[in-house]
């Protein structure tokens, strides 16, 4: 009787301890490890990408001007800024960019994301008058208006946006352009107090000048020749403030 009561206690132990091992092998939820998961790129991550791969790209950015719009567009959703630094040797010259016009902003910011103003120049002076950048008489910029593409930007004049004093405005191709079309590399800044109110409707104001007015009256001084291009060249580079 003895003998049979220990095999039973046995028997229970043993089963008991086989219980207990198989139990000790599941992982209960909690002990599961679960994979880090990579957190999405942030909206400035998304864009610094999309700019990378631009300067990486085949051929022209903007292919022609049926894709013109829709590029721009979405470009201007992935790149919102509106604030830019003009850095010239006279001084810095600061502006603000309308939301409200979408194409030009959204060209204007690629164009600096692209690099292409840097080395450029206030290559026009028209006494009392404008100050007009973008272009230059140097090799590199045909090459990079090549890259960036060749097309004209549709009007997008506002009445609320007229040629006052500081207004940041579209230069244009005067030939055969009924449409009031802008250049996409050449802009002008209003200088005189009245304005230049004559221009409104025909260009596009998409911004203003916020500081550096001053810098700009005394680019403005410079002696230039018949064409109205400063005998001394006055380069300059752009930054984003955002």
């Amino acid at each position: 009787m003895r003998t049979i009561y220990l095999l039973c206690l046995i028997a229970v132990l043993l089963s008991a301890g086989a219980c207990e091992d198989k139990n000790s092998s599941v992982k209960k939820p909690s002990d599961i490890e679960k994979k880090e998961e990579k957190p999405d790129s942030t909206p400035v991550d998304k864009a610094k990408a999309q700019n990378e791969k631009l300067k990486n790209k085949v051929g022209s950015i903007i292919e022609s001007q049926e894709v013109l719009k829709p590029f721009l567009m979405e470009y201007g959703k992935n790149n919102p800024e509106t604030r830019v630094r003009i850095k010239t040797s006279f001084g810095d010259i600061e502006l603000e960019l309308y939301k409200d016009t979408p194409l030009h902003r959204a060209n204007f910011i690629l164009l600096v994301k692209q690099n292409y103003f840097n080395e450029t120049m206030m290559h026009r002076v028209s006494k009392g008058f404008v100050v007009q950048g973008g272009n230059s008489d140097g090799y590199e910029t045909p090459k990079k208006r090549q890259r960036i593409g060749n097309y004209l930007i549709p009007n997008e004049s506002l009445p609320k946006y007229p040629h006052v004093r500081g207004a940041l405005s579209a230069a244009k191709y005067t030939n055969q352009n009924v449409s009031q079309a802008s250049s996409p590399f050449e802009f002008f800044i209003v200088v005189p107090q009245k304005g230049a109110h004559h221009l409104d409707g025909k260009h596009t104001v998409f911004g203003r000048v916020t500081k550096g007015m001053d810098v700009v009256d005394e680019i403005n001084k410079v002696e230039v020749d018949d064409n109205e291009w400063p005998k001394k060249n006055i380069y300059i580079d752009m930054e984003l403030m955002d």
